[in-house]
């Protein structure tokens, strides 16, 4: 499963990348508003940092201004990757980016039919929100398994992009669906990393160099 970290925030993605955890990165208008710069430029730079998928989302609401929107995003990079929302006008703009050649996120995705027709309109990703279908007491890795196996019956190439992922078990469940991409906020991926029973034995062994007086260096 890839990972995309989800911040526009170039400390952050520079961090992940050197460890080799960044695989594309995901923006959205409130990221952009929380980083304080101006879209365009904070884009261009996310784009110089990392060679996969960088997704930069348009921010009007008819078909013929996304379209407008989304054709300049794309012009920052070759990895822009125009995110657009899940609407019928969001999916306009999907179908003709798609059919110019430009990488297309469709976010917003709620429901297994709506991931149908995201792939129907060409998209390169579909953006099922996972965390804000549990807050409704929904569950939103059902949905990331329906997407699935709707797109294993028909060869759709359309990849699952988990999205709106709030904890390492959302990482791990994801990744056992059969995900493709899992895209969360730093803090997330970096959590994956701990376990109890981890600092329980690492307390073990560093108590035992003390009273050993091991030393390496």
């Amino acid at each position: 499963m890839k990972f995309f970290v989800d911040t526009a925030e170039i400390d952050q993605i520079k961090e992940l990348h050197a460890l080799g955890m960044v695989d594309g990165v995901t923006t959205n208008p409130s990221l952009i508003a929380k980083s304080g710069r101006d879209i365009l430029e904070v884009t261009k730079e996310i784009c110089d940092i990392v060679d996969g998928p960088v997704s930069a989302e348009v921010v009007a609401l008819d078909a013929d201004t996304m379209l407008a929107e989304g054709r300049k995003l794309a012009k920052i990079a070759d990895n822009i990757a125009v995110k657009v929302p899940l609407t019928w006008a969001g999916l306009q703009t999907c179908k003709a980016l798609s059919d110019e050649g430009t990488m297309v996120n469709v976010t917003l995705c709620f429901s297994a039919n709506q991931a149908l027709l995201a792939a129907k309109a060409g998209a390169t990703f579909i953006s099922p929100f996972i965390g804000r279908l549990d807050d409704i007491n929904l569950d939103g890795l059902e949905l990331i398994e329906d997407i699935r196996t709707i797109y294993d019956n028909y060869g759709f190439e359309t990849q699952i992009l988990a999205a709106s992922i709030r904890s390492a078990n959302h990482m791990s469940g994801c990744a056992k669906i059969g995900a493709d991409v899992a895209t969360a906020p730093p803090a997330v991926i970096k959590n994956m990393a701990n376990h109890v029973l981890t600092d329980k034995g690492l307390a073990g062994f560093m108590a035992d160099v003390e009273k050993a007086g091991i030393k390496i260096l």
